[in-house]
């Protein structure tokens, strides 16, 4: 489910590339691990981030840091691609370029992520009995993330991809008490 939403075009395809490239050598899953690493070093080290986004960093003072840091823990192909990245100037893409890339192995294995709202924390019993509802509905293995929202009162909200789907109380509250207000005398 390529999430083209919360990622630039520019990076979309840049990780459709890497992924079709790491597809045919049947590294998908190896170069996958090494990019959310590198992604999540990225989240934790945001000097190292900024080193990589700096315009005012020379291409060869940031090979020299990746070839140093990086070359040495990934995957030949993902070293490439990061010289790649930093020829053209698009480091500042890579946690972008990460997450889309674990988008499209979710998809490519028939996963579909899905976010639910509750109004109180579901048990591991309830959380995956709505897993396997929404699994069957969708024909894929849906990877379901969890969220509270007292405010919905009961109910559920799923959110899946860039649909909608609320049956929470509150939202049959305000369907209903617009419904009343639409029918009463004037």
């Amino acid at each position: 489910m390529a999430n083209d939403n919360h990622n630039s075009p520019t990076a979309v395809t840049y990780a459709r590339s890497l992924f079709e490239l790491a597809q045919d050598g049947k590294l998908a899953d190896e170069i996958g691990k090494d990019l959310a690493g590198i992604a999540e070093v990225l989240r934790t080290n945001p000097t190292f981030q900024a080193f990589l986004r700096d315009p005012g960093i020379s291409r060869v003072e940031r090979t020299r840091v990746i070839d140093d840091v990086l070359k040495p823990k990934v995957n030949p192909l993902l070293a490439n691609f990061l010289g790649v990245l930093n020829a053209h100037g698009r480091l500042g893409l890579l946690e972008q370029i990460a997450s889309a890339y674990s988008d499209l192995q979710d998809e490519a294995s028939g996963k579909i992520e899905v976010d639910v709202t509750t109004a109180q924390k579901l048990s591991a019993d309830e959380l995956e009995q709505v897993r396997m509802k929404v699994s069957a509905a969708l024909k894929k293995d849906a990877v379901i993330h969890q969220y509270v929202d007292e405010s919905i009162i009961g109910g559920l909200v799923l959110r899946v991809e860039d649909k909608l789907i609320d049956a929470s109380v509150r939202s049959q509250l305000e369907t209903m008490k617009r419904q009343l207000l639409a029918a009463r005398p004037r």
